[in-house]
């Protein structure tokens, strides 16, 4: 998107956040649910098709601009970002790195225009561990096409979807680089597909994940996202370094929120006499919290600019999600402490910052898993070198 354009759309996107999507929050987390006229609002301001080329019929925005988009709805509740994420994340990645042009024209202009996708890769016995994927996908005997069984766990948006991105396994034996694996693209109406009751969670209320069910799924033969077999990993792990800057990024904007809440509360606080924003050790915990965001919010910018480049930021999309998931954790838990007694208190905002953040260390990859790649790409680099 022009970057003037861009400008007046954050600014426009803010308001919008501010005026529209806090206020609604309460009855977010009362019923758990976003209210459809917000989700149709979403839709007409074109936030489901974001990432998706203009040709399609989205906004065309590269990855520093998808980035601050993400960072700017995630001020307020995350169930807003989380309704449109996996469209304008790993769902258009997929399809941008790996699909044909048959697929793009078909799939691009249909999630673009509100069509909700989910991205099927974790099962109840792997999720990192792809060499332990279940769910298969055999030629279908009787034409060209597939069948596909398994289950799939913990998948965002399961409940919403029209549309699944399915990881399943091609081959039996596990193949060098996960060539075992390919991926699917998979109408949530077909037959055979159904879907669990949302799982109860920590926090994140109004987003929802659940099990989706694959009982002899017939898919065509043009489903194969690529029309290769083998590849469907390659494909959910570049897609995952934008899911990873969108985690990153959301932990980034709802970290800001946290702390404005905090000094809102800081400044209104009497203690002896005084707010107890006077007191040093209050301060402390603000400044600290201020120092770790202005981080995250660096390395987002350095990480989104090298992907425009065109540059592999594997290793520090990988890097800027471990910092920015466990950077909020520290912000919110310092909200709380700043909170006091009333940070435990459900009545105020604290507590439920403290859960809703939890999340962010663990889906698209852990912090344990992500530390462990990071470390391996860093000693293969070495080990090139020498």
């Amino acid at each position: 998107m022009d970057p003037e354009l861009f400008e007046q759309f954050i600014d426009q996107l803010d308001r919008y956040v501010r005026e529209r999507l806090i206020p609604a929050e309460r009855e977010v987390i009362e019923n758990d649910r976003i209210p459809e006229d917000i989700v149709q609002e979403m839709k007409d301001m074109g936030l489901f098709g974001l990432s998706i080329p203009e040709e399609f019929g989205g906004a065309g925005l590269n990855t520093t601009q998808y980035a601050r988009t993400v960072r700017t709805i995630a001020y307020a509740a995350p169930a807003y970002r989380s309704i449109f994420s996996i469209n304008i994340g790993m769902f258009n990645s997929a399809i941008k790195n790996g699909g044909t042009d048959a697929q793009k024209a078909e799939w691009w202009p249909r999630i673009a225009g509100g069509e909700i996708a989910c991205f099927g890769l974790t099962e109840p016995g792997s999720g990192s561990d792809s060499a332990a994927m279940a769910t298969t996908a055999r030629p279908d005997p009787d034409g060209n096409g597939w069948i596909l069984n398994g289950t799939k766990r913990y998948i965002t948006n399961a409940p919403h979807a029209q549309v699944g991105l399915i990881m399943a396994r091609t081959e039996k034996e596990n193949l060098p680089k996960n060539a075992h694996v390919s991926a699917f693209i998979v109408p949530m109406d077909a037959p055979g597909v159904s879907v669990g009751s949302p799982d109860k969670k920590m926090g994140q209320a109004g987003s929802h994940i659940a099990d989706i069910m694959l009982d002899d799924v017939h898919v065509p033969g043009d489903a194969l996202l690529g029309g290769e077999t083998g590849k469907g990993f390659v494909f959910a792990m570049k897609s995952l370094d934008n899911g990873r800057i969108s985690v990153g990024a959301a932990s980034t904007g709802y970290a800001r929120r946290a702390l404005d809440s905090a000094l809102r509360y800081a400044t209104e606080r009497k203690a002896f006499g005084e707010p107890i924003a006077n007191f040093q050790l209050i301060q402390q915990m603000l400044a600290e919290s201020e120092t770790e965001i202005y981080a995250a919010e660096c390395m987002m910018a350095d990480v989104t600019a090298r992907a425009d480049r065109g540059e592999n930021i594997l290793r520090k999309a990988a890097a800027f999600k471990v910092f920015a998931s466990e950077m909020c954790g520290r912000v919110v838990d310092r909200v709380v402490q700043i909170y006091g007694g009333a940070g435990y208190l459900a009545e105020y905002d604290a507590e439920r910052f403290f859960r809703d953040a939890r999340i962010y260390r663990i889906y698209e990859g852990t912090t344990q898993i992500l530390q462990l790649q990071i470390a391996k790409h860093m000693l293969r680099e070495f080990a090139a070198q020498g």
